[in-house]
């Protein structure tokens, strides 16, 4: 095994122990994603459901606007979790607040298996740009100096998820991070770094990873994630 190996394989062993840890801390009024089974849904009647979502998300689960997440190809586990947090934070500042007051338990799981059907969004690099070094670094490597553990860790190397989501539902719910929008990364991990979600073991386990990251940090593995991998 290589240094790099090496390193690796400790970070991403602190980050699963980060885990265990994070979710059983402090309050217990969250969602354990830790030990879910396989979602069930039925996307032919999500693609009935889907029509409002197509507004933010694109008819095809591609967002035409960056600040919305690409909802295409993700998992179904995790698109059921995210409208289950989005119903518990109710918070007042975002659009799906009122979007998921009304859905029913069926509704959700629907809709994210519809979504999850549909092939993932690409991105390339700009013409005369490259995705930042920088960024490709940390989401391989991390960074020992700040305590940053590689991104590859739990959403693979590629950021097409969980490298054990096949086998098994709980990594399920790590989103695949693989061209998704930049814009969008980055609000993210700021609100995981200023603790605004807490509403998981998932977000239990981003909140002090994100609070490693400075703005440039930040930055850089968004423009990664968007185009690199």
């Amino acid at each position: 095994m290589t240094r790099r190996h090496r390193f690796t394989a400790r970070l991403f062993g602190a980050a699963s122990l980060l885990a265990c840890v994070s979710a059983s801390a402090g309050s217990n009024d969250f969602v354990d994603l830790r030990h879910v089974g396989p979602l069930v849904g039925d996307a032919n009647a999500g693609k009935e459901k889907a029509a409002v979502c197509s507004a933010c998300h694109g008819a095809a689960g591609v967002s035409p606007a960056p600040t919305f997440p690409n909802l295409a190809g993700q998992r179904a586990e995790y698109l059921y979790s995210q409208l289950v947090e989005f119903k518990r934070e109710a918070r007042p500042e975002s659009p799906m607040t009122s979007q998921v007051a009304n859905l029913d338990e069926a509704t959700m799981r629907n809709l994210a298996a519809w979504f999850a059907s549909l092939p993932p969004a690409q991105h390339a690099p700009a013409a005369g740009t490259a995705p930042s070094s920088r960024g490709r670094e940390l989401y391989l490597e991390g960074n020992p100096a700040s305590g940053t553990p590689p991104c590859q860790g739990c959403h693979g190397v590629d950021g097409g998820g969980h490298p054990l989501a096949a086998d098994n539902p709980s990594y399920r719910t790590y989103p695949v991070l693989h061209g998704q929008h930049a814009d969008y990364v980055v609000q993210r991990l700021k609100d995981f770094r200023d603790g605004k979600h807490l509403s998981s073991s998932s977000d239990r386990v981003m909140t002090p990873v994100a609070r490693t990251l400075d703005d440039e940090a930040i930055t850089a593995l968004a423009s990664w994630i968007e185009s690199g991998p």
